[in-house]
């Protein structure tokens, strides 16, 4: 069967600025494929080109080169015209929300519905739909100033569903947010994308987020793609130093080896530090209890993370193997017979 083509397809991506002299490249090359009914996060720091990118979707930002195929048309081929009918399938929320601070919660969801062709009764009555959707029925008639953030945001979110568009891009829209805060806003995010099908992109630096609800994730780097891959791939087996960076963030991995190093608790165990990141089941089995019934090899868990990500379980492990050298051999043999990442850690060298 051939392969399904996406509804967002960015071919070839490059943006390059040209400022006082100076050329700057703020995306090189970058292609994307995003299936309908994806959650799609773009992950990378300040300045990796990720907002310039996903902005390109809509041609808020015009590439430089490339091709923008949404909803199978061609963006940069639409007159004027269909560009604005083409934007409206397309709704975005912000970091700082960019409510109109005059207009009270309904007016601000009301603003894009002016010129929509609905009477004032149609209006009213989508308007009072979308707002029990994002929970905040009791506060039409409030004015951005007297709502929290998390509250401003799921303003801008009914704002968004108005035109019913079938994408929506989230550009750091949990950044100014609490972590309480961002937990309510990306399940309610979750939950947009299961019951009305919308394709979500989210754009944020953080790998919590993009845990919590994306199903694909592409990471950023100097303006160029240099990961891309399932949730699972990307949490589970991460290739390159900043994806590993950023999961290891997540995990809190990173600050439990500087602990174990300050330590020196692996020195006193006179053992060897193995890292072992699985995803699915491939570890139900009592590995401690196996390796020294095999091979009288202690395993000394010092750290352990375990998640559900997508239905499945995903999991990384520090042990302390302490037992004679060539036993300790044969049990790591063994872990990598059990269709799981295992690797050494030395402990005199800074990272992984």
């Amino acid at each position: 069967m051939a392969e399904q083509n996406g509804i967002i397809q960015l071919k070839d991506i490059d943006v390059t600025f040209h400022n006082e002299g100076k050329t700057i490249e703020a995306v090189k090359d970058v292609s994307i494929d995003v299936q309908k009914g994806d959650v799609f996060g773009v992950i990378g720091y300040s300045g990796a080109g990720k907002s310039t990118l996903v902005r390109v979707i809509n041609l808020l930002q015009q590439p430089t080169s490339g091709s923008v195929i949404v909803n199978n048309q061609d963006m940069l081929k639409l007159s004027q015209k269909d560009l604005r009918k083409a934007r409206r399938n397309i709704g975005m929320i912000f970091q700082h929300f960019n409510l109109m601070n005059s207009l009270t919660v309904y007016g601000n969801v009301d603003f894009p519905l002016r010129d929509s062709g609905l009477s004032k009764a149609e209006r009213k009555k989508k308007i009072d739909h979308l707002l029990d959707i994002v929970g905040l029925s009791d506060r039409a008639h409030n004015y951005p100033s007297q709502l929290s953030g998390g509250q401003k945001q799921r303003v801008a979110i009914a704002r968004a569903l108005a035109s019913d568009p079938e994408i929506l891009i989230s550009d750091e829209a949990t950044s100014a947010l609490d972590p309480k805060t961002t937990t309510e806003i990306l399940n309610l995010l979750g939950r947009l994308n299961k019951e009305l099908g919308i394709t979500i992109v989210i754009i944020t630096h953080e790998m919590d987020a993009i845990k919590q609800i994306c199903n694909r994730v592409a990471v950023m780097e100097n303006g160029q793609l240099i990961e891309e891959g399932s949730l699972l791939t990307i949490f589970g087996e991460p290739k390159k130093k900043l994806t590993k960076d950023f999961v290891n963030t997540s995990t809190h991995i990173g600050s439990v080896l500087d602990e174990i190093k300050e330590s020196g608790i692996v020195d006193k165990l006179s053992g060897r530090l193995i890292e072992l990141n699985y995803i699915g089941d491939s570890t139900n089995e009592p590995i401690v209890v196996e390796l020294y019934k095999r091979f009288e090899v202690e395993a000394n868990i010092l750290f352990s993370n375990i998640e559900r990500l997508q239905n499945t379980t995903v999991g990384i492990m520090l042990f302390a193997l302490t037992g004679e050298d060539q036993k300790v051999e044969e049990a790591i043999k063994y872990l990598n017979s059990l269709n799981v990442n295992v690797k050494e850690i030395s402990l005199e060298k800074e990272g992984k």
